[in-house]
């Protein structure tokens, strides 16, 4: 009887450890497409473009993420099918850190990242020594500091998209930069004389950058942001019809009519 119970003790723990052993990932159903995207403007634009994919037959599901790093990790680990959210220099830092394959699919706007002040109305207001927070991550540090040495704030040895903090070789203002994740920078707008932010995040704090940023990038900025998916996917049918979707005219008008230039059709 003791051997029994024991026998059964351990059968019992063996099935718990099961079941909290790693899920394997989740296929999508037939016609389902996932879409990890940040919420403006990447969500709002598949919120405008799912009935019609609804009416020929395809599924759209969206998961909003305030992150650049869960929506690569979830569809590189195949829980998520696609995301839209990122430009190609990130994507290709992201690969190389990661040691991820993720795969540009087709590549739908631009975003033109622009510095934001709570204290000053233009550049030439922020003083001396005057504090300016950039994104941290690799890609988007270049692009800051690559708008920042075009407004003559500083001189960088470099006009590449691999630009750091290192490269500055003037900086007649003396000054200082705070590194910080790109979500948070919106929030710390009146701790700091300048904050270069993404688009998406400026929109999503009701930030109009059009009006807003003290300089911004033109229209020729080469960020275009990117369907992404994997190797194993990027043809896929249900993939190829979100692709043909979100580069219609109809999402032109959309852009244009609702971010009035802070987001740019790229096709």
């Amino acid at each position: 009887m003791v051997a029994r119970r024991a026998f059964v003790a351990l059968s019992l723990a063996a099935l718990a450890l099961a079941a909290c052993g790693p899920k394997e990932p989740k296929a999508s159903a037939p016609n389902t497409l996932t879409v990890a995207a940040t919420a403006v403007p990447h969500a709002e634009v598949l919120e405008f473009i799912k009935p019609k994919l609804a009416a020929e037959g395809l599924n759209l599901e969206i998961k909003v993420f305030n992150d650049y790093v869960q929506p690569n990790t979830q569809v590189a680990e195949k829980r998520i099918d696609v995301n839209y959210f990122q430009t190609l220099p990130y994507l290709r830092d992201f690969n190389r850190d990661k040691g991820t394959n993720l795969v540009t699919i087709v590549g739908v706007h631009v975003e033109p990242i622009g510095a934001y002040s709570g204290k000053w109305k233009t550049i030439a207001e922020a003083p001396n020594g005057a504090t300016v927070a950039i994104p941290n991550d690799a890609s988007t540090e270049a692009r800051a500091l690559l708008l920042l040495a075009k407004n003559g704030l500083v001189g960088l040895k470099t006009t590449s998209d691999l630009a750091t903090l290192k490269d500055i070789t003037s900086n007649p203002k003396n000054l200082k930069f705070k590194e910080l994740e790109a979500p948070a920078l919106p929030r710390i707008l009146n701790q700091v004389d300048l904050a270069v932010i993404n688009t998406n995040y400026a929109l999503d704090a009701k930030l109009n950058p059009s009006k807003d940023a003290l300089i911004i990038e033109d229209k020729t900025s080469p960020y275009v942001n990117y369907l992404v998916g994997r190797p194993d996917n990027k043809d896929d049918p249900r993939v190829k019809k979100l692709a043909a979707a979100l580069t219609t005219p109809e999402v032109k008008a959309f852009m244009e009519r609702k971010y009035a230039g802070a987001v740019v059709p790229a096709f």
